[in-house]
């Protein structure tokens, strides 16, 4: 479809920054490439003269303040000269204990503390587990993705020279799923699961049925569930926010013993520039033996292969006041005094503005139902636009001061779509998101 020029944004500027950075960083959902082009386009529209801000929809980084108790909780540990002194590579016993605390609070699990892990963000945990699932059976060397998902973690497990299959959950929902886990898993090379609920980039969640599902197909082929839950608490259908009540936070642990959690500060609590996530690790699985770890590392356990052999040799362990800041605002969210989920309810209200801006404008949601439910509103939603493929459409926008990502790039086989993150965007900015996709509509 032939471009339009008379656009809101200058189009040889754009023009010229998409050429620099190579369309294929737009079709391959390149996040940081495309974060310098756009930072590059505003910088050379302003030096013409003109101060336009674009429409930040392309990562999903966090646009909160963070929490002032893990500051002040970080600041008292640095005046404690513990900046001085290594960090445990399994954790400062304080932060243990508030990691084992939220586990039984907000996911009613009981995990004790030598299975409350922190990593250098929910990013480090991800590559540790693969590292560690992929090298326990050496039959097994592959890792199953319930798209569509997180790009960096396709590239985690390239990177380690480990094999990769998957699907698109779209069609397989309910007793659907249990089929295709049956069709994936009984090959017998599947070393582990992995999925985020809610899900990056379609906010779906799962239904208590179908963690069942995962955690029945866990158990009958020995496999390991790795579950992402970056976005704790954010379905916000449902509120997870009381500590020790029900509803909780709904896991696969349920129903399974071969899972490994991961979750992160950077979404729930605001904290990503502090990069600290944690691992909650099944008993079971951290004190299982496996004589093919032997190949790589000095120990058959699992957890010193996660912790001693993975962790500690890749990061050295998570810094000590990052840890401590972590701590305090465990200890607020545990004791109550601390409200998290109240303080991120606001990207599911933007979510709602900016799904009715888009679809007025002759948009479409992509991912519309979560099951047989609406989709919720939160950190992500989906959209496309009739006779563009989602490369295409991402490529285009940019020409209206709008960055996105498509959604081939995350697993999906809607290529038509697009990702929208809306942590970015600011109230202010509705009208001009507004504007924007009115004049792309009318081109259109």
């Amino acid at each position: 479809m032939e471009i339009i020029r008379d656009t809101p944004f200058d189009y040889e500027i754009v023009r010229k920054n998409i050429k620099q950075i190579d369309p294929i960083n737009i079709s391959l959902g390149n996040t940081r490439a495309i974060m310098k082009m756009v930072e590059q386009i505003e910088s050379d529209i302003e030096a013409i003269g003109l101060s336009q801000k674009y429409i930040r929809m392309e990562i999903g980084i966090p646009g909160l303040n963070p929490s002032q108790i893990g500051l002040n909780a970080e600041i008292a540990a640095l005046k404690k000269n513990i900046a001085g002194i290594y960090p445990p590579a399994d954790g400062q016993p304080a932060l243990k204990k508030e990691i084992s605390r939220f586990a039984k609070l907000f996911l009613n699990l009981d995990i004790p503390l030598v299975c409350c892990i922190p990593t250098v963000g929910a990013i480090n945990g991800s590559y540790a587990s693969f590292m560690v699932t992929c090298r326990i059976n050496k039959e097994k060397d592959t890792v199953l993705f319930i798209d569509p998902g997180f790009p960096a973690h396709k590239q985690l497990v390239k990177m380690l020279g480990f094999k990769q299959d998957t699907f698109d959950v779209y069609n397989y929902r309910g007793e659907k799923l249990k089929e295709k886990l049956d069709e994936k898993l009984s090959k017998g090379n599947i070393a582990a699961v992995l999925y985020s609920n809610p899900n990056n980039p379609t906010w779906i969640c799962f239904t208590d049925e179908e963690l069942k599902i995962i955690g029945d197909a866990a158990n009958k082929y020995d496999t390991v569930i790795i579950e992402d839950l970056s976005y704790f608490a954010m379905d916000f259908r449902k509120d997870y926010s009381h500590p020790g009540q029900p509803p909780f936070q709904p896991t696969v642990a349920n129903y399974t013993e071969n899972y490994i959690l991961i979750t992160s500060s950077s979404k729930s609590f605001s904290y990503a520039g502090q990069r600290i996530g944690m691992i909650l690790l099944s008993e079971k699985l951290y004190y299982s033996n496996y004589d093919d770890l032997l190949r790589y590392y000095p120990t058959p356990n699992f957890g010193n292969c996660l912790i001693f052999g993975t962790i500690l040799l890749t990061t050295g362990g998570v810094a000590q006041s990052v840890q401590f800041g972590l701590a305090g605002m465990l200890k607020a969210t545990n004791d109550g005094d601390y409200k998290f989920v109240d303080e991120v309810r606001i990207y599911g209200k933007k979510a709602e503005i900016m799904k009715e801006i888009f679809t007025k404008n002759g948009f479409k949601i992509v991912y519309d139902h979560d099951g047989e439910q609406p989709l919720a509103d939160g950190f992500y939603f989906t959209v496309s636009y009739p006779g563009f493929r989602g490369d295409e459409l991402s490529e285009r926008l940019l020409y209206y001061g709008i960055s996105s990502i498509p959604l081939s790039s995350t697993g999906s086989e809607r290529i038509e779509g697009i990702r929208a993150c809306v942590s970015l965007i600011k109230m202010e900015q509705m009208p001009d998101l507004e504007e924007r996709l009115k004049i792309f509509h009318q081109h259109y």
